[in-house]
């Protein structure tokens, strides 16, 4: 697809998305679904066990919330998770956190290539970047459920290697982006107003509290590339 000395990777969930939004109330909603056609009769998960696997694959998010459920249920939780989240999504009561989208421009106006790295479905990435607008300010959405990676590093070593991207900063609020990073050999920015637990984000190389303070940190970088 080309070669690309620099570009900015993001993870979307508790990244760019306040994820609890659509994800607490459609994680419920499913659950309440999958109790009513008798797929599922143990304890509602808590809030705090629904944001615990955001970052997780699906596989993974299923078989810690559905343990030992068949895969024909987790596939119909599924496609009911997916239907409520982007219905959530089209009601206009979610958020990005506070300055994604003027920093993200402000990236964008310095020609700095930017794309998503996500462990969530095609579907719902893209359902999240049409309704705050901001599609097409990403070269491309690479999601697990779009290619099927098994992980978070298989993701973006798949991205890194179709577009020819040399160098690049890897975003993210859980350990699974920041390794992704690392095994990548990418410099890693950690975002501690995610999802993020105490000391899961110890190896990025930078930590922030603001996603305002990402725009500086890229800069810098760009620099440091270009200047060999």
């Amino acid at each position: 697809m080309g070669n690309i000395p620099f570009a900015a990777i993001f993870d979307m969930d508790g990244t760019l998305l306040k994820t609890e939004e659509v994800a607490v109330p459609a994680f419920k909603k499913t659950f309440e679904k999958l109790k009513e056609d008798g797929s599922f009769q143990d304890r509602m998960p808590t809030d705090k066990e629904i944001t615990d696997v955001f970052g997780m694959t699906l596989e993974e998010i299923w078989n810690k919330l559905l343990p030992g459920k068949s895969e024909e249920i987790k596939k119909k939780a599924d496609r009911m998770m997916l239907k409520y989240e982007l219905e959530i999504l089209k009601e206009g009561k979610t958020h990005l956190y506070p300055g994604v989208k003027e920093n993200l421009q402000k990236l964008k106006e310095q020609n700095i290539p930017l794309f998503i790295a996500s462990n969530g479905l095609d579907e719902y990435i893209k359902g999240v970047c049409d309704c705050f607008h901001i599609t097409d300010w990403f070269e491309d959405l690479y999601s697990a459920g779009r290619f099927q990676t098994e992980s978070k590093d298989d993701l973006v070593a798949k991205l890194l290697n179709d577009y020819g991207i040399s160098q690049a900063v890897m975003v993210g609020d859980r350990k699974s982006d920041i390794q992704a990073g690392k095994a990548n050999g990418l410099y890693t920015i950690g975002c501690a107003f995610g999802f993020s637990n105490q000391g899961e984000l110890a190896e990025a190389d930078v930590i922030i509290k603001d996603f305002s303070e990402i725009v500086e940190i890229i800069e810098k970088r760009l620099t440091s590339v270009k200047m060999g």
